[in-house]
């Protein structure tokens, strides 16, 4: 397994090992010990799966108490990924990272507490699988703009082509007037 810090350096780009051959592939996309040995000692209480369509846009969530950390991988299509930090003491506050997620690259993305995140499926459809180090709470649960100029995130649309949104990430706050953390 490589890690590979992304721009903001606690975002994680995990590139596991794939053994494949004529039959397939095999990897292990999460193995505490070896986690724990590349730095990242966490502890899972969820596991979500979501299947979406093609621009179907879902973020940007997160949860302002109970917040999640969340290990994020594509099992079938193609998404954009996005990661902003909303931590207003850190250095990288209002920035984001993004990665495109693939069947094919079998990448990962750690994406720590104190981000928000959000991805946009760039195949006709696609299976986003993640772990999450806390429960789902949606009391706590917030949205932040997928388009916000302040945050100015560069999602990779075709001209003219706007996103589907669920009704909550439509009337997602700015960023100017959301909720972060300290």
């Amino acid at each position: 397994m490589q890690l590979e810090p992304t721009a903001i350096p606690e975002v994680i780009l995990i590139r596991p090992k794939v053994f494949g051959d004529a039959r397939g592939y095999f990897l292990e996309s999460w193995a505490r010990r070896a986690f724990a040995a590349a730095g990242l000692d966490l502890d899972f209480v969820q596991d979500n799966h979501s299947h979406s369509a093609r621009h179907i846009l879902r973020g940007l969530h997160y949860q302002i108490q109970q917040p999640q950390g969340k290990l994020v991988r594509v099992v079938s299509g193609v998404v954009f990924d996005v990661a902003v930090d909303i931590r207003r003491r850190s250095p990288t506050f209002g920035r984001w990272v993004g990665v495109t997620l693939s069947a094919e690259n079998h990448h990962m993305l750690w994406v720590p507490p104190g981000f928000a995140h959000g991805y946009l499926v760039l195949s006709d459809s696609a299976d986003f699988l993640y772990k999450v180090t806390d429960s789902w709470a949606p009391e706590h649960e917030r949205a932040i703009r997928w388009d916000d100029p302040a945050i100015g995130i560069r999602w990779p649309l075709p001209s003219g082509v706007e996103p589907t949104l669920s009704a909550k990430d439509a009337a997602a706050s700015s960023f100017e007037a959301a909720e972060v953390y300290p």
